[in-house]
């Protein structure tokens, strides 16, 4: 008897019968609805799950659970299927009589199996010819029906091999799909190409399929897989390359391999072209090679070449802006203009409240005033809105700016097509990485400024790279830094507490006779205790006393996964007081009215990584989510609700970039790994309202002191 993989680890029941008909068949995916005929059951029953192809007339054998289900009654979700063709002559007609078998009707059907009995299925794949005695079929049609029986066996065989070696129907429908009726000898000779070429099986699971092939463990096909494989996990920790010491050492360590097979095996991935060696010490993957590489090279051209922006006597244009607005520029932002007159490319780094926002709109302002166009971006879309809204210019995403197509795959502005304006600016570009930094810079016509802004000191791209550290470190880019932080800024205990973190220094708590502050500190040791509160926080306290909606207004934001202030446990714990009757999307990961996080880039759907959003309605036939992203609407199938989490709570790295009305940061030695003072300064820095943290002072004593950042190997500072 199989197990269930899922949380809940309840036992499935096997179900075996006749498929009857098919009540519902998405045309997105393979889910069905269908009625079976069961020994034992005087009424046929409901089924549901993925069955690609379902013919009436098969037996099918099912491994799942019953569920009652409100509208329907009782039915059964099968997790694992397998087909039989049909045996007895009423099956068999019903089958040949059935839409996958061209040139069959249900007449035409009663004639074959008239004529040929419990042996027409073997007559159609042996001796087509012998069709020829039914009324109606000749040569051609003959020919048709033993090619379409052909094509369903094909598919029924690599389904079987597949599921016998513990691949899923799901993934199984996919595969076959990808690879056709080649795909058992594909899996069969190297199965570690399902990693690269399927999505949602990565190498561990195409190394049980190997295992389950008897594929040995020394394979050069799996000791390249796993190179590829360590080299993409230490990509998703933030590495453009790593050391080649250190890349045959995790190897080894994941594949249980000598030396000397790996070495082997990265000599072929390097001559194939998929990876790169540079200096016999950094291995790349191929693509982030390219995009280091080209990123280096675009930055170079840009500085070198001679500028569209005309003269601008700065002085007069800053005393022009002062007068018109009636506010003075610091010093640093006078300089921060007077730079950008002279400069390609410039960075303009600042904390919160330094004056960042005023010194964009002044510039944006100068430009327009001398008929210039300057293009504003940011990496995400709460990002762009924030720009917008604090310059009352358009601003767009990174990928809107350089009009990404779904159907081409690819951004349609780059080098041959460049974007057209004098200045663009790149705001939140701390969480620019390596890949979009490469594609914004190959479409930054040579001539354009390129104004880059952001907070040197916030953690770095949540993708690979250290884009803004490295070109501040490279030394080729002028870098003006904004530190006075300004009287009205300063008022703020969020702006003041956040530099007073940067600086080393323990957080203030409000004046006692404060009315309302926008920054709280609540001292408690107990981790279950600040659990408690953090849900009587946001669910009553933070509403009652500020306005704020505790599902779409309140962010929790935690430094790790784990743990009982992690995010898993406290998203459990927050959905069952803000979100405890939702309907659930086939099992309960997920509900009808759930706060939920985008964690990759989906160019199809334009939703991007740390986009949240809430899901707003589920179609149970055709098993598809509507998640609402400030107010577009966006269709999921259940198949692709893996991109998702909930995000009542999540990671500060997810929530770069973003900011939030209100949010709540636990601090706990449980998190003592990731406890450092850029990870609080970040988590600090995305409050608009209100800022609470919450949790041990010895906790929050040891980020605060904690200065060390995380290397990230990269080499685009010196390569610029």
């Amino acid at each position: 008897m199989a197990l269930r993989t899922d949380s809940l680890s309840k036992r499935l029941e096997t179900l075996e019968g006749v498929l009857d008909r098919l009540v519902f068949a998405s045309e997105t995916s393979e889910f069905i609805v269908a009625r079976m005929t069961v020994r034992g059951r005087r009424e046929p029953v409901t089924i549901l799950g993925l069955l690609p192809k379902p013919c009436p007339g098969e037996t099918l054998i099912l491994q799942g659970q019953w569920e009652m289900d409100k509208k329907f009654g009782e039915q059964f979700r099968f997790e694992t299927a397998e087909t039989r063709v049909p045996s007895t002559i009423q099956g068999i007609e019903k089958y040949l009589a059935s839409t996958l078998i061209k040139g069959i009707g249900p007449e035409m059907a009663r004639r074959i199996t008239a004529a040929f009995g419990e042996k027409t299925l073997e007559i159609i794949e042996k001796k087509p010819e012998k069709l020829k005695r039914v009324s109606g079929i000749g040569p051609k049609r003959a020919v048709m029906i033993a090619e379409a029986f052909v094509e369903q066996k094909s598919i029924r065989d690599v389904m079987l091999f597949l599921q016998t070696h513990g691949v899923s129907p799901t993934y199984a429908y996919k595969i076959f799909k990808k690879y056709g009726n080649k795909a058992t000898g594909v899996v069969s000779g190297n199965p570690y190409v399902l990693a690269t070429d399927i999505r949602g099986i990565g190498f561990r699971s195409a190394d049980k399929i190997a295992g389950s092939l008897g594929i040995d463990m020394r394979s050069p096909f799996r000791a390249a897989a796993g190179i590829l494989h360590v080299l993409d996990l230490v990509q998703s920790e933030g590495h453009v390359y790593y050391p080649l010491t250190n890349l045959l050492q995790k190897a080894r360590e994941l594949l249980g391999i000598d030396n000397h097979t790996l070495e082997r095996a990265l000599e072929g991935l390097t001559a194939s072209g998929a990876v790169v060696l540079e200096d016999d010490e950094r291995v790349y993957p191929a693509l982030m090679a390219a995009a280091e590489a080209s990123t280096a090279r675009y930055l170079r051209d840009l500085i070198c070449s001679p500028r569209f922006l005309p003269e601008i006597r700065v002085d007069a244009a800053i005393g022009w802006i002062e007068q018109r607005t009636g506010m003075m520029l610091s010093d640093a932002q006078r300089e921060a203009i007077a730079a950008v007159v002279d400069h390609k490319v410039l960075i303009i780094t600042g904390g919160p409240g330094t004056g960042k926002t005023t010194l964009l709109r002044s510039l944006i302002e100068i430009l327009e005033r001398k008929k210039l166009r300057a293009l504003l971006c940011a990496p995400t879309g709460r990002a762009a809105k924030r720009l917008a809204e604090t310059t009352g210019r358009e601003a767009k995403t990174v990928h809107r700016l350089l009009e990404y197509s779904p159907s081409e795959r690819g951004f349609q502005r780059g080098r041959s097509r460049p974007l057209e304006a004098e200045v663009v600016v790149v705001d939140e570009v701390s969480m620019v990485d390596i890949s979009l930094m490469r594609h914004l810079l190959a479409a930054v016509h040579p001539q354009t400024t390129l104004l880059l802004v952001g907070d040197a000191d916030q953690l770095p791209s949540v993708g690979p790279g250290n884009v803004l550290g490295d070109l501040i470190n490279s030394g080729k880019i002028p870098v003006v830094q904004l530190r006075k932080v300004f009287r009205q800024a300063n008022e703020s205990l969020i702006v003041a507490n956040a530099h007073r973190v940067n600086q080393g220094l323990m957080p203030e708590s409000p004046n006692e006779n404060a009315v309302l502050s926008d920054f709280y500190l609540i001292e408690k040791d107990d981790a279950e205790e600040c659990v408690r509160l953090i849900k009587e926080m946001v669910s009553r306290r933070i509403p009652d006393r500020f306005g704020l909606n505790p599902v779409q207004d309140v962010q929790i934001l935690s430094p790790m996964h784990k743990g009982s202030l992690g995010t898993e446990n406290l998203n459990r714990e927050l959905r069952e007081i803000l979100n405890p009757n939702g309907n659930p999307l086939r099992g309960d990961r997920f509900r009808v009215g759930d706060r939920v996080m985008q964690t990759r880039n989906n160019y199809e759907k334009e939703v991007f990584n740390g986009d949240v959003g809430r899901i707003v309605g589920f179609n149970t036939e055709e098993e598809e989510a509507l998640v609402e992203y400030d107010g577009r609407t966006v269709a999921y199938h259940i198949s692709e609700m893996d991109e998702m989490i909930l995000a009542y709570a999540v990671t500060i790295h997810k929530a770069q970039g973003s900011e939030y009305p209100a949010v709540i940061i636990p601090m706990s030695t449980q998190h003592y790994v990731l406890l450092r003072r850029n990870l609080l300064y970040t988590a600090m820095t995305r409050g608009k309202n209100l800022v609470i943290v919450i949790g041990s002072s010895k906790a929050l004593q040891m980020a605060v002191e904690n200065r060390i950042v995380e290397p990230r190997f990269t080499h685009l500072a010196a390569k610029i």
